[in-house]
């Protein structure tokens, strides 16, 4: 195979421009039995490595340049992997089927293509080290053997635990999983720690600090440096006395660390002045420090339902980095003009000493908003926070306008809060808010971020970018392409203007959720960099973090940088383009473990809450909206759980159901399933390993509330199909067993004569 590789790779070489078919290669190359044989294989691996171009079905022309990347593997849910160098932060992006023996956490090499606008895309060639990762998971014991079901469901098969120690079936347990040195493509679990029981919703958090490596404590000489740090509010250096000015602060009820502040103000002119005033975290947290190191290592907080993994710890977060109200607060000030249409006209910064004269719930400034009677829980309501807070809340409307006239893009939030009680367990779930008291705050806070990054930017100074890059026109192809079949006919979406246009139309879309997730798949991920190229989503041409120091690292970095260039020091905020490529990798990475295990305990106390109903028999009727139609049935989104599942063929009528392949129907009778329409669903089955919920229908509950432009198109079809004789299947390719019924007719809201209790 080498040597065909060679021969292959130097035809290409030798002759760029040219089309070779298979026979052509065979001829050329003079290949015969096995060879000519392998040779089709061979090529299609030479295309995914990126070195060869399939023009068309069985045509080559040689690919784009071809590089070698080295660094640790990150896999993902769908299999596929990220590879990324920890000293330049490149990612090459690799598809499963590519992955081959390599594990999540190796270091490896992969060939990838260069070139062109396409991501990197390679494929694993060698594993350099092997990692050892603890895992956590659940233990059970078959045919004689111990086994541990891991938690995380990037890994996709279990584990042998040769020796259980005293971890019983259904312990929670944490394991160090290593290769097998005599079968490289076995592994090895070693028990460490016995959580404790699956079934206990008390340990699910420490469950999850445990699979994500989160820390629980801060070292002692962190906590020995916090507890000296107050000193340095009495010493504040030079500063902009802000303290007869006007300022608030608006945080979540909950809140205890205010790391942001604004006021607005009128010049001479009669321009506003909008002020930002963020704490002064670097004034605190020294360069090089104790407090710095573990705050670099912790990179940011992690917000957990029930708990909050600081960056730093609470000293600073919630005592003397807090902008509490009455209280003195060293802050660093971004103050930007605007005049009477709402456009920027000048900005400037400074480290400054505030004194907040109102603390705000975000319930409390929408009731302000809204005129209507509010009780403030911090205090006296001042008589100068409702004006100032309409004054900032015209300002931002004129910028949100700008924001849209500029195609940012406004995704529908799909955010939930969750309610648990004392044990651990979920009571109920709502959607977060997303009003305008939030959305002012936001724009306040973007403003900020993007003046910081303009000014240093300008002034060619590299920073940590918050660098969202414009999706790639093969994943806008795949979006239409699934827009189409919901019945949507979007215009040229490679057209920023087209997809904020699309968002907007579809704001009240009983699709929304879903048409929304697509388009938010078929985006880059946000990341740091420390490349200026804009932020797609905000449609912003700098764009950085500034505005949360006491949470985020990036922000830290940033307020240095700034406060360097201000007092023209030796460097003038200017830091090496290498600290600044592995910071910026090492705060992606931070930010997506973040990420996924705020995600993973979410998940976990939905599946709980949900088999909660299936043991109780007493299961909840939840509004749903079908997205997907298949020959063995239909899958649903619940925005109220913001949760997806399918609903199976053999429950959605006693009558046949005749699957109709050109209009992606499910037809029984007067009854037809399409994407689009309402329904209700219950729970049905609850499969947590494999991340799977299988709902049953609520008869008769089916309303087509959407028949759009798709009506007349679906009755063409059926005409077509009709015509041709064509026929849908009740037990097509792809039907699967039908779950057991016993459990859900009794469960069922209908057949039990009870009303689904609906979550609040």
């Amino acid at each position: 195979m080498d040597i065909e590789e060679k021969a292959i790779r130097y035809l290409f070489q030798s002759d760029p421009e040219t089309v070779f078919c298979v026979p052509a290669i065979i001829k050329t190359l003079g290949l015969r039995g096995k060879a000519a044989k392998r040779l089709p294989s061979l090529l299609r691996e030479m295309v995914r490595s990126g070195e060869l171009i399939e023009k068309r079905r069985g045509y080559y022309r040689a690919g784009t340049s071809v590089g070698t990347l080295t660094g640790v593997l990150r896999l993902t849910r769908s299999g596929a992997g990220i590879v990324t160098d920890e000293d330049s932060g490149r990612q090459v992006f690799v598809e499963s089927y590519d992955i081959g023996k390599a594990m999540h956490g190796d270091r490896v090499t992969v060939t990838y293509r260069q070139g062109g606008h396409i991501d990197p895309v390679g494929i694993i060639r060698t594993i350099e080290a092997t990692a050892v990762r603890d895992v956590v998971g659940t233990v059970y014991f078959t045919n004689g053997n111990c086994c541990v079901s891991p938690l995380n469901p990037i890994y996709r098969s279990d584990f042998l635990l040769p020796d259980p120690g005293a971890a019983r079936s259904g312990d929670r347990v944490v394991v160090r999983v290593q290769r097998n040195e005599a079968h490289s493509s076995q592994l090895v679990a070693t028990l460490l720690d016995i959580i404790g029981p699956e079934d206990n919703p008390s340990l699910d958090t420490l469950a999850i600090l445990r699979q994500y490596e989160l820390p629980q404590t801060f070292p002692p000489e962190v906590m020995a440096e916090s507890e000296q740090v107050a000193v340095r509010l009495h010493h504040p250096g030079e500063r902009e006395d802000l303290r007869n000015h006007f300022i608030l602060t608006i945080d979540p009820a909950s809140a205890r660390d205010f790391d942001d502040a604004i006021s607005l103000d009128i010049d001479a002119e009669g321009n506003r002045i909008l002020g930002v005033h963020i704490a002064d975290v670097g004034h605190f947290v020294q360069a090089g420090s104790a407090l710095d190191k573990e705050a670099y290592r912790r990179n940011r907080s992690v917000y957990l339902i029930d708990k909050v993994v600081p960056m730093l710890p609470e000293q600073l977060s919630n005592s003397v980095c807090s902008l509490m109200p009455g209280e003195d607060r060293l802050a660093f000030s971004t103050f930007i003009t605007y005049n009477e249409q709402g456009k920027p006209i000048a900005t400037r910064f400074a480290k400054s000493i505030i004194r907040s004269a109102q603390r705000l719930t975000y319930e409390e400034a929408l009731a302000l908003l809204e005129d209507r009677p509010v009780t403030i829980t911090s205090g006296e309501l001042n008589a100068r926070t409702k004006p100032t807070l309409k004054e900032i809340l015209t300002l931002t409307r004129q910028l949100k306008q700008q924001r849209e006239r500029n195609a940012a893009l406004e995704m529908a939030s799909q955010e939930v809060e969750i309610e648990l009680d004392a044990t651990g367990r979920m009571t109920g779930i709502h959607a977060a808010s997303n009003d305008e008291s939030h959305q002012l705050i936001e724009c306040c806070m973007v403003a900020a971020n993007e003046a910081v990054a303009r000014a240093l930017s300008t002034h060619k100074i590299p920073i940590l970018n918050r660098l969202h890059e414009a999706p790639d026109s093969e994943k806008i192809a795949k979006l239409e392409l699934e827009l189409r079949k919901l019945g949507i006919r979007p215009r040229n979406l490679n057209e920023p203007k087209e997809l904020a246009a699309l968002l907007k139309a579809t704001a009240d879309h009983p699709l929304k959720y879903h048409i929304h997730t697509l388009i938010l798949r078929s985006m880059r991920r946000a990341l740091y960099s420390s490349k200026a190229q804009g932020h797609f989503g905000l449609a912003l041409t700098h764009y950085a973090h500034f505005t949360s120091p006491i949470r985020r690292y990036p922000d830290l970095v940033l307020h240095r940088q700034l406060a360097d260039y201000l007092t023209q020091s030796g460097t003038r905020g200017r830091l090496s383009s290498e600290w600044l490529e592995r910071a910026a990798a090492y705060a992606t990475d931070r930010e997506m473990v973040a990420d996924e295990a705020e995600r993973a305990l979410t998940e976990i106390k939905k599946y709980r809450f949900l088999q909660q109903q299936l043991e109780e028999q007493h299961p909840i009727t939840y509004d749903a909206v079908v997205v997907s139609v298949k020959n063995y049935g239909f899958f649903v989104d619940v925005p109220e759980l913001q949760l997806s599942g399918m609903v199976h063929i053999a429950g959605i009528s006693k009558q046949f159901v005749n699957f109709n392949p050109t209009t992606e129907t499910l037809n029984a009778g007067k009854l037809t399933i399409k994407a689009g329409i309402q329904l209700k669903v219950y729970i049905a089955k609850v499969d947590f390993p494999a991340r799977r919920l299988d709902f049953a229908y609520v008869q008769g509950s089916a309303k087509d509330v959407w028949n759009g432009g798709r009506h007349a198109e679906e009755t063409r079809q059926a005409a077509i199909a009709k015509s041709r004789g064509q026929k849908g299947s009740r037990h097509g390719k792809g039907h699967r067993k039908p779950f057991a019924r016993k459990a859900n007719k009794s469960a069922s809201p209908q057949q039990n004569g009870k009303k689904g209790k609906r979550v609040k």
